[in-house]
């Protein structure tokens, strides 16, 4: 269970939601900036890539077909039968929609919901082989450059070690991926950053030809990896879309239920729940607007 942290979901909880991290991220950030923020009937575990961290031994992939490969054999094995939705943000939301897209047409099921933040299948300006065998210090200039992360993240040298490496090899990655157009099965829900250089402003209506229902974007402050200050805003719609009723069963007939949620049971984040989230807010963080 190398693929997942924490390597095991929540028994009690009804859903089960996988988060996929940006080129260069990992697991155990993703987890502790994310999973305080959903209540707990929603149980989050995030996807560990090779090639960092725990898991600096393995080789990290370099193409794409292989990695979404082995991605969909991990969550295969993983889920059970609970519904389950997949999160991701840049590359993430990539994986994201092609894991869900192989899930389907290999096996039974699939994800209910997609959660595709900076990223669409139309209108993302990819990585260019220059960009990625750019000399250090100009590759980190143009990640600062594209919004919303702390410079000084990227001035320390022991962690431009772990972190470089991995991204230059997910960037590989991204490098040769092309669009086919394929259709994902499930609702999807997308967030942006309203000044992210690498999404066109029209870039997200590309969904609405993708999936059988697309939810909308959601707009934030911020550049590329507005995720980090919209967070909270984020969890909290995404936690309304897994938890959407189901529709009212016909006059005769049984009750009908939906895969995600109980018509009579709402996941909704408890006051407590955002009371402790806020209470880890920064100081004069500005509040995220919908």
């Amino acid at each position: 269970r190398r693929w997942f942290q924490p390597a095991e979901a929540d028994p009690e909880a009804s859903v089960r939601l996988f988060l996929f991290p940006y080129a260069g991220g990992n697991a155990p950030r993703m987890q502790r900036e994310w999973q305080d923020l959903f209540p707990a009937d929603v149980t989050v575990q995030s996807l560990q890539l090779p090639g960092r961290l725990d898991r600096r031994s393995e080789p990290p992939f370099l193409r794409m077909g292989p990695l979404i490969e082995a991605m969909c054999e991990a969550i295969a094995a993983e889920v059970d039968d609970r519904p389950y939705a997949f999160f991701g943000h840049s590359m993430g939301a990539l994986l994201a929609y092609r894991v869900a897209v192989a899930m389907v047409a290999e096996a039974d099921g699939g994800p209910v919901l997609v959660a595709s933040a900076g990223w669409s299948p139309e209108g993302f300006a990819m990585p260019t082989r220059e960009q990625i065998d750019l000399p250090q210090d100009e590759l980190v200039k143009w990640i600062v450059g594209l919004g919303s992360v702390p410079a000084e993240l990227y001035q320390d040298p022991e962690l431009l070690a772990l972190t470089l490496p991995a991204t230059r090899a997910d960037l590989t990655a991204c490098l040769e991926y092309a669009d086919d157009g394929a259709h994902v099965a499930c609702p999807v829900v997308t967030y942006t950053g309203r000044s992210d250089p690498l999404v066109a402003s029209d870039a997200m209506n590309a969904w609405a030809a993708r999936c059988p229902v697309y939810l909308g974007n959601r707009e934030f402050p911020g550049g590329h990896f507005f995720i980090h200050d919209a967070a909270l805003a984020i969890a909290t719609d995404l936690t309304g879309q897994l938890c959407r009723p189901a529709p009212p069963a016909p006059a005769a007939g049984p009750a009908q239920r939906g895969r995600n949620c109980e018509p009579d049971h709402y996941l909704q984040p408890t006051r407590g729940t955002l009371r402790r989230v806020a209470e880890r807010e920064r100081p004069g963080r500005p509040a995220q607007d919908h």
